[in-house]
């Protein structure tokens, strides 16, 4: 092969299209754009399914913020309505302790105001008691002292003339 070059330079060629090294470099030449437009279309291809990826994992990505961003002010919303409910809660609770500490003064005043009354009716009581038994005893005196009186009084024979004289005082009281 080498002597056929050499023999067709020799014959005053036919140039730069005989060489072999041109046809190789042309080969290698439209190898490299083969290559490289399957290679680049490839390369182009993944970089195109890797921008997809991106933008498809941003856009989840963006669209799970705004999920969170809208979870996060429902959150606060809750929380606000919540703490607000709260105070709304705790002031029925104090009205209603407030109440309660004002219904059981009148009710401890009432109870207080009956017991007090049921005392003074049961010393009312013990006093009419007292006095119905002071009297009874009194009577129970008068007439003890009066049998005790009349007694020594109708047993010494005195009798007879206690008749005459109420007999005779008759008249003038009956006038």
């Amino acid at each position: 092969m080498i002597s056929t070059a050499w023999a067709a330079d020799a014959q005053g060629g036919a140039g730069l299209f005989s060489e072999p090294t041109f046809w190789v470099a042309v080969a290698f030449v439209i190898f490299l754009a083969i290559a490289g437009k399957t290679l680049t279309k490839g390369i182009v291809k993944q970089l195109d399914d890797r921008t997809a990826l991106i933008a498809r994992t941003l856009g989840e990505a963006e669209k799970l913020r705004n999920e969170a961003q809208r979870a996060r002010d429902d959150a606060q919303k809750s929380l606000a309505d919540s703490a607000k409910l709260a105070v709304e809660i705790i002031a029925q609770a104090k009205a209603e302790a407030e109440r309660m500490s004002q219904h059981a003064a009148e009710e401890r005043e009432a109870l207080i105001a009956r017991r007090e009354q049921q005392a003074k009716d049961r010393i009312a009581q013990a006093e009419a008691q007292a006095s119905r038994d002071i009297r009874n005893m009194a009577v129970d005196v008068a007439l003890a002292a009066t049998r005790s009186l009349l007694k020594d009084q109708v047993g010494s024979g005195r009798t007879q003339a206690m008749i005459d004289e109420a007999i005779a005082e008759l008249p003038k009281r009956l006038h």
